[in-house]
């Protein structure tokens, strides 16, 4: 009789643990939720907005809406559901692109089978994610231009401060009249790690193409494989970017369909950008942002016109530290030409009197020399063969040549460069 009394107290128990499991379950995937979608804004580059939102104990469900942070032309729409367990929640959902008038109507005809699906599963006490994310054959067709994708997908794992994406498609290819371009299969491997609102962050990024061709009236070009390696680095003092770039074999099939035109790989580095002034252009675009909220129409669009403007004192204090680019490395070889280029060098900017220039008004000619002349620096060929100091009307005992820039200038060996 006793043990039938301890039944009851004991499922009621059960029950109730089982309830504040489902209610944790939820509140901390919410909380996730939240976190990684206020990151990803902090980072600067991106606009987020949640609509319908709607927690449940357990199920939860909602849209997010994610589009660039500089205007509106497209936005991207996840409608998302959660259903809670005690120790995963598992997530499904579906992406739709928007596109604003003017983008829909310069696109042109979408055809797709099916909007892309997504799927994942959230660790309740871990506070690790796992998404995956794959897209249906697509063809974008304007007049005579046609865009096909094929085999794309995504996966986007992690916790809060350490996110990893892989993404890959199989093939990717741009018909304009008689022009095609064509390459894949394809991937990308990112890692984004970072400290609360972005303020340190690093990313490292490795984008590996397998094929590439480019057929063209004037050029037909072939190359496989390509790599490419960046790291970005937003430290204390400066942004940072490393990148090296890899490509075995280029050929050109119509002039020498046996033998390749060119291989090798490019390394550099891009420092001295001034991390407080990066990170005051970040904010100045998220406020730019909040703003244009509640704008519409022709305010709206007018607005969005003025954001380089009103930039351009933070644009400037970026420079304000003389950033540099170092390129430590270029190895090429032609066995086409029989020629092999191995030079290094570093290119300076100059950031004195910086108010002297506009970063809004690039587009004019005479602020894009006033840029140049800012621009000093060489770059070192070591070992040139004879033919190039010749093709350079040099001497043909001179096998290391130095191309000087002087104030946006180029000169080599101390002579000016020829033209054409």
């Amino acid at each position: 009789m006793r043990k039938e009394r301890l039944i009851v107290p004991v499922l009621a128990l059960l029950v109730i643990a089982w309830l504040a499991a489902q209610l944790v379950s939820s509140v901390l995937f919410e909380r996730s939720l939240s976190q990684a979608l206020a990151d990803l804004q902090a980072r600067g580059e991106w606009r987020v907005k949640r609509l319908d939102n709607d927690a449940g104990w357990l199920n939860s469900q909602g849209t997010v809406l994610l589009s660039p942070l500089l205007g509106r032309p497209w936005q991207l729409r996840l409608d998302y559901r959660a259903r809670h367990g005690i120790v995963t929640s598992d997530i499904t959902g579906r992406l739709r692109p928007l596109l604003d008038g003017a983008l829909q109507k310069a696109v042109g005809e979408v055809s797709a089978p099916s909007a892309p699906r997504l799927t994942g599963r959230y660790y309740t006490y871990s506070g690790r994610s796992e998404m995956r994310l794959t897209l249906a054959p697509l063809t974008v067709t304007q007049r005579d231009r046609t865009l096909r994708v094929r085999g794309a997908r995504l996966k986007l794992r992690g916790v809060y401060g350490d996110w990893r994406l892989t993404a890959g498609l199989d093939e990717l290819a741009l018909v304009d009249g008689e022009a095609r371009l064509a390459l894949g299969p394809a991937s990308l491997e990112s890692r984004y790690t970072y400290t609360d609102g972005a303020y340190h962050f690093y990313q490292h990024d490795r984008l590996r193409i397998e094929k590439l061709s480019l057929a063209h009236p004037d050029l037909a070009l072939r190359a496989a494989p390509l790599e490419l390696h960046t790291d970005m680095t937003l430290d204390e003092r400066e942004l940072r970017i490393d990148g090296e770039l890899t490509f075995d074999n280029v050929w050109l099939p119509d002039k020498a369909p046996q033998t390749p035109a060119f291989n090798g790989h490019l390394a550099a580095t891009l420092s001295r950008l001034d991390a407080d002034a990066v990170r005051g252009v970040f904010a100045r675009l998220r406020e730019d942002a909040l703003h244009s909220e509640t704008l519409r129409g022709d305010a709206a669009a007018a607005d969005a016109g003025g954001v380089v403007e009103r930039l351009s004192p933070l644009l400037r204090q970026v420079l304000r530290e003389s950033p540099r680019l170092d390129i430590s490395d270029i190895a090429l070889t032609s066995p086409l030409l029989n020629i092999r280029v191995d030079a290094d060098g570093a290119l300076f900017f100059d950031a004195r009197r910086l108010e002297a220039l506009d970063p809004a008004r690039l587009d004019e000619p005479a602020m894009q020399a006033r840029f140049r002349r800012r621009l000093d620096g060489d770059i070192t060929w070591h070992g040139a063969p004879a033919v190039a100091a010749l093709w350079l009307g040099l001497g043909l005992e001179e096998r290391e040549l130095t191309f000087d820039l002087v104030r946006g200038r180029w000169r080599v060996n101390g002579r000016p460069l020829p033209e054409g």
